[in-house]
């Protein structure tokens, strides 16, 4: 490959960390909302507002930092989007809590895995964040790997 076309797919992971960083910010609003609506279905104008509230806050911080590890060099990302996005749990769980709902039984892997996610909360994949954000999630993740073979082969 030359230096020109590793360059080009550069700008093309560039771009593509890009969109899937600005869906998941636009994404974490809703998810936060409808994580909170799954553990308290008969949520009144007060829990969704707190919903709400909460679902802009985990935009700006937890989006915020997805968008700037996204935007990182792939040699100096220490971490993965999802790794990222699944502390984005403690906004609906802040929320879920306040209003006394009971947390859910996990199974011993999710204890471990992630002990702060009493409401079994916590994303798989970027789809669960938002359907829409599984492609963005797999082409930006085929655009990694192809930078990273192609820098490090």
């Amino acid at each position: 490959m030359t230096d020109d076309e590793l360059l080009a797919a550069e700008r093309q992971l560039a771009e593509c960390a890009r969109q899937l960083a600005e869906g998941i910010v636009q994404a974490l609003p809703g998810w936060v909302v409808s994580a909170v609506e799954s553990r308290l279905p008969d949520m009144g104008p007060h829990h969704r507002q707190a919903a709400e509230a909460a679902g802009a806050a985990a935009a700006a911080a937890v989006g915020g930092k997805v968008a700037r590890l996204l935007a990182a060099d792939i040699d100096d990302q220490r971490e993965n989007p999802m790794a990222v996005l699944r502390r984005a749990v403690i906004y609906p769980t802040e929320v879920l809590s306040a209003a006394g709902a009971s947390p859910v039984e996990r199974d011993d892997f999710a204890i471990d895995r992630f002990p702060d996610d009493v409401y079994n909360l916590a994303p798989v994949s970027f789809s669960d964040i938002h359907p829409d954000l599984q492609a963005p999630g797999l082409t930006w993740g085929a655009a990694k790997a192809f930078v990273h073979r192609q820098r490090h082969g």
